[in-house]
């Protein structure tokens, strides 16, 4: 893909985001790696409805700011999933309501905070992290994706949002609305002792589809 279409399919994707509700105002944010190496980002304080694609920050492969609008404080949270998972190609970061939700419960299990209600969000996500609280820019959330060692995904950090990496930008995007959808189902089920998924169907997902799904 060239560099002029990847800019607009982030603009497209970010404005789809917004006008579903799943990120208002100026939150959220994206990044996306380019065929050289380097990094294209959604800039600080933008709305993913109304991004311009000339405006996007671009990074060079050496992590350097070569054009566009200053990008994301969250550029450290971004930066670690690059660095720990080769396979990443898109990092999708949004505020959406009910992963928020959920992170505040306090019966969510911080090992693996989705239930398993779908083989879906099992099979785009396989285990969803929850980390604690951290200040929005906080160079600690970096560091506490970079404890991970790449052996998740997913991520939702708490009272703030989730955070999901691909192999490229659709599927980062797609795994995120997985992600929230599942937290719907979640909060809407609260108290109403559902039919989950049971262990054997999970390791059946796991198996099939070579799932990533540390014990």
């Amino acid at each position: 893909m060239t560099e002029t279409r990847l800019r607009e399919q982030i603009c497209a994707m970010a404005k789809s985001i917004f006008d579903r509700g799943l990120t208002g105002g100026a939150s959220g944010n994206i990044s996306v790696r380019t065929g050289d190496g380097g990094l294209l980002v959604t800039p600080t304080g933008s709305s993913f409805g109304a991004l311009d694609p000339a405006r996007l920050s671009r990074f060079d492969a050496a992590g350097r700011l070569v054009s566009g609008d200053q990008p994301t404080k969250e550029m450290p949270l971004h930066s670690a999933f690059y660095e720990t998972r080769s396979v990443t190609g898109a990092v999708v970061h949004l505020h959406s309501c009910h992963s928020v939700a959920l992170s505040m419960l306090p019966e969510t299990d911080p090992d693996n905070m989705l239930p398993p209600l779908t083989p879906y969000s099992v099979m785009r996500l396989g285990k969803v992290l929850l980390l604690p609280y951290f200040r929005p820019g906080d160079p600690a959330m970096g560091d506490a994706v970079r404890g991970l060692a790449g052996k998740r995904s997913a991520v939702v950090l708490a009272n703030h949002g989730p955070v999901v990496a691909g192999k490229d930008l659709e599927a980062a995007v797609y795994a995120m609305e997985e992600l929230e959808e599942t937290a719907k189902l979640a909060m809407l089920l609260r108290g109403a002792n559902p039919r989950m998924l049971d262990a054997a169907q999970v390791q059946d997902l796991v198996r099939t589809f070579d799932i990533e799904w540390d014990d």
